[in-house]
């Protein structure tokens, strides 16, 4: 069933419509995340100071047991250090490097097949590089050997969560934007009498119970002898699916400018295209888009037989998605 994908004469209004609303969004709640996010840089940056005694101990010991600090100490040179330039200077492993930056669903690690030598090796040259680098007109004590007052701490630690925050902007506004959008699904679903299953709770997509959701659950894609995971952010089985059948695929998408979603318009068709091609015709990925969608990008997505749900009008999902019926009492 068509939802708005073979209705081009109301692209238009539905885009200016989610630009307001990403817009109004962004500047009620964007500040607020991002001054709680700079709070828990500002701490970060303050235990790492610690930790490496004021930056005067850096050592391949050191960050064999705490990987975790190699973003914070990164930002700590002038001039802070992207992980690639890190990566270069260093002659280090790209493996290394971003298995110790970690990732939102695996936290900084140290690569467990890197032999002892190699790997003490490539951290020796990382803690030369970062010490060689260091700012030393933001950490004065470096250079005249003193010990460092609160004040002098305070300031570095705020620079460097800056300099961390400021790295990190977009991706801090677009998790934001993500679990706004997730949540808004969900308050959607409960009012309809759906219930939220855990993921660890299902065996399969199509073993889902009718009248259930679920949040990030990875579905196996290609072919059946060598499969690859791929994430999807909401699955829904209606309340009027029969047993086994193929649940409402969901993909949670928000934009902040045009430029960004027409670089990335086809990550989605490949998406829905490796579903199709294990699932067949009746595995449907739907966007659920805010933001700036312009009408390159929808027009692609529809001529790659994808279809949307603007989320400031959720409920043409229930097209798709039917409530659970209220008996009325008598």
């Amino acid at each position: 069933m068509p939802l708005n994908a073979d209705k081009p004469n109301l692209w238009k209004a539905d885009i200016e419509r989610s630009i307001d609303y990403y817009n109004d969004w962004f500047l009620r709640f964007a500040p607020q995340t991002y001054r709680e996010q700079r709070v828990l840089r500002t701490n970060e940056a303050a235990q790492a100071f610690k930790q490496t005694d004021n930056l005067r101990s850096l050592t391949p010991e050191l960050l064999r047991k705490q990987p975790g600090l190699l973003p914070i100490l990164r930002m700590t040179s002038a001039p802070p250090l992207a992980r690639d330039r890190l990566m270069g200077l260093a002659y280090a492993n790209k493996n290394l490097i971003g298995s110790m930056e970690g990732k939102a669903d695996a936290p900084p690690r140290i690569p467990s097949r890197m032999s002892a030598a190699e790997l003490d090796a490539q951290l020796q040259r990382i803690c030369d590089v970062l010490a060689e680098l260091l700012d030393h007109d933001l950490f004065p004590w470096i250079v005249s050997l003193s010990k460092p007052n609160k004040i002098d701490l305070s300031r570095a630690a705020a620079v460097v969560a800056d300099r961390l925050c400021g790295a990190a902007s977009d991706p801090i506004i677009r998790n934001a934007q993500e679990r706004r959008q997730l949540a808004a699904i969900e308050q959607w679903l409960n009012d309809r009498g759906y219930l939220k299953a855990e993921v660890g709770s299902i065996a399969g997509m199509r073993s889902m119970n009718a009248g259930t959701y679920v949040f990030r659950h990875n579905i196996p894609v290609g072919a059946p002898s060598s499969p690859v995971n791929i994430p999807v952010d909401c699955i829904i089985q209606p309340l009027d699916a029969q047993k086994g059948g193929m649940p409402i695929l969901i993909e949670a998408k928000s934009a902040g400018d045009a430029t960004n979603t027409n670089k990335r318009r086809k990550e989605e068709a490949q998406k829905a295209a490796q579903l199709r091609s294990r699932y067949g015709n009746g595995a449907q990925l739907i966007l659920f888009l805010c933001g700036y969608f312009e009408t390159g990008y929808l027009g692609y997505e529809a001529a790659e037989g994808l279809d949307w749900v603007w989320e400031h009008r959720l409920d043409d999902l229930g097209r798709l998605v039917p409530a659970r019926r209220i008996k009325k009492k008598r």
